[in-house]
């Protein structure tokens, strides 16, 4: 039966993903069985997206009482789930305003349009540019592709939208030196590079990027799509560089497991978006923003600094064991680069029960926020053996 799925996966789903063999048919916690029952250590959390697990009593519970309310009702009314998750997003960040969709690609779709019309509000046509840099990930719609700064990203789908420039990480001349145009809407950065091998920014370049943004009169935007809701042992990972932005968006764990999406507006920009300038079907949904005050509910100091401990024994574990070239990231956010091609650790992973991912060359590990210590440290032997 198993072998049948999967070929009518085969003959019915979009070939668009390069799938392991592997079926997850339910799951625990940091647990997940497939058909035979075999067990493995999820380190992936469907892409830093089950903050808390598989089957989580919280997520589950909230998820089950909205249910019996009403599973969606449009933004032409009110939803008292959206408008909490909205507040606790602002009273937790400082930001004034948010606007719900569905995913990290429609988070930063909205956070470009923010930039581009409150710079076309403020100052007028021509003042649209938007600063990314080299080695990011922003999306898959067209104009968040466009934003990426990788050349692989920018194959078969011409023409991309306009109106973006990659800066390498670190060159803050060449940021200024466009940023003298007098062209510059946003500067839009990830502060972890997920799917660029996992590399944090340094702060002092980060803080100088705020610098010329203040300087020349431009937003500071942050991706947090995979580093936020307690990914990087903070709950945004912004607040660990001494920053304050302008824009952040973010998805993946802030649904717990459902599709969700936020852009957190601040101060400079709360009023930007008015009656028609954008909106969204699903977004906002009752369903998803009341699994996402589960989360946010248990994201509180004690739980972060878990992540911290959690994060120092992955990096001590790994750094310098045979076969491991480096460790970076931060938080449970990391990448290992290894010795033997990553394809070949992943299948003796798989083999042996661990489920990591790769991010380029990389290793990339994404365990549950809450995984035990004792299981991580069994997922952390097997994968040496691996390596």
């Amino acid at each position: 039966m198993i072998q049948n799925f999967k070929e009518l996966d085969k003959e019915y789903v979009a070939n668009t993903y390069g799938r392991f063999d592997l079926l997850i048919e339910r799951g625990k916690g940091s647990l997940v069985y497939d058909e035979t029952g075999k067990e493995y250590i999820d380190l992936s959390t469907g892409i830093a997206v089950n903050t808390f697990g598989v089957c989580d009593d919280g997520v589950k519970n909230a998820v089950l009482a909205q249910l019996d309310k009403v599973q969606h009702t449009s933004n032409l009314y009110y939803s008292e789930p959206c408008i909490l998750l909205a507040q606790t997003l602002c009273e937790r960040t400082g930001a004034k305003k948010v606007f719900f969709g569905n995913s990290g690609a429609e988070a930063n779709e909205c956070a470009i349009k923010v930039a581009r019309k409150w710079a076309d509000d403020k100052k007028g046509f021509g003042h649209s540019k938007i600063i990314t840099l080299q080695n990011s990930f922003h999306g898959r719609t067209v104009t968040t592709l466009s934003a990426t700064g990788q050349d692989v990203f920018h194959q078969h789908f011409h023409p991309f939208t306009g109106g973006f420039v990659h800066v390498a990480v670190g060159d803050l001349a060449a940021v200024e030196t466009e940023m003298k145009t007098g062209e510059v809407a946003a500067v839009f950065v990830e502060l972890v590079q997920g799917e660029g091998g996992v590399m944090p920014l340094e702060k002092e370049f980060v803080q100088g990027l705020v610098s010329l943004c203040e300087k020349y009169d431009a937003l500071f935007m942050v991706d947090e799509v995979q580093t936020g809701n307690g990914r990087s042992g903070a709950l945004y990972a912004y607040q660990k560089f001494g920053v304050t932005p302008d824009v952040v968006t973010t998805a993946k764990g802030l649904g717990g497991g459902l599709p969700l999406g936020a852009t957190l507006l601040f101060e400079k920009v709360q009023g930007v978006l008015d009656v028609g300038s954008h909106g969204s079907t699903f977004g906002g949904n009752p369903v998803a923003c009341a699994a996402a005050l589960s989360v946010l509910s248990r994201i509180d100091d004690v739980l972060l600094k878990e992540v911290e401990e959690k994060s120092e024994l992955i990096f001590s574990s790994l750094s310098g064991a045979k076969g491991v070239k480096s460790v970076s990231g931060m938080g449970l956010m990391i990448g290992v680069e290894t010795e033997k091609p990553v394809g070949e650790v992943l299948a003796a992973c798989m083999e042996k029960g661990i489920l990591p991912i790769k991010a380029k060359n990389k290793l990339r590990l994404l365990p549950a926020l809450n995984i035990e210590k004792e299981l991580l440290e069994k997922a952390l032997n097997v994968l040496k053996e691996c390596l």
